[in-house]
């Protein structure tokens, strides 16, 4: 089994950052997994994906597979050092008009995939619920479908971070 590493936080708390920070010690075969594939769709957005590409590496490889990561992680030759997933949120929101029994599944499926890799992967994941609670449903919902996915990944991580403003606490 691999080893899982959790860096969850929120917004603008460091974790992406710490992400490539330890995934640069695997060397140059890491792969970075963005899981949202789409566009920008504002120019602070297409800024903000920019300065995340800038931040990484030149020689990883990027992989955008939001439909399969766990099939498209399977298929690279040559095999990485090690994969940075980044981020759960994102990944839950091409999901989100699924319902969520079939979102959890598939997560359960995909973190099962990581844990069988011979490569370390690392999951960064955002912390939501920690504002008020939304007045709207959707929002109600989208916080909690990403509570529950990041509790997941928490369980079955061999080390879980939570990054409040730019420092790391070790949770597990």
């Amino acid at each position: 089994m691999s080893e899982l590493i959790l860096l969850t936080g929120p917004v603008r708390s460091g974790k992406s950052a710490r992400a490539v920070e330890l995934a640069r010690a695997w060397g140059e075969r890491v792969v970075f997994v963005a899981s949202y594939a789409a566009e920008p769709d504002d120019a602070e957005m297409a800024a903000r994906v920019a300065r995340h590409q800038a931040e990484r590496p030149a020689g990883w490889r990027t992989l955008e597979a939001p439909a399969d990561p766990a099939a498209a992680l399977d298929a690279l030759d040559p095999a990485p050092t090690g994969v940075l997933f980044d981020s759960v949120v994102t990944w839950a929101a091409a999901r989100f008009a699924r319902d969520d029994e079939s979102i959890l599944a598939e997560w359960d499926r995909l973190l099962d995939s990581f844990r069988a890799q011979p490569w370390p992967v690392i999951v960064v994941a955002d912390e939501i619920g920690w504002s008020p609670v939304p007045m709207d449903a959707e929002l109600r919902r989208f916080r909690d479908l990403c509570g529950w996915l990041g509790q997941r990944v928490a369980a079955r991580a061999t080390e879980a971070w939570l990054m409040v403003a730019g420092l790391p606490l070790r949770l597990k």
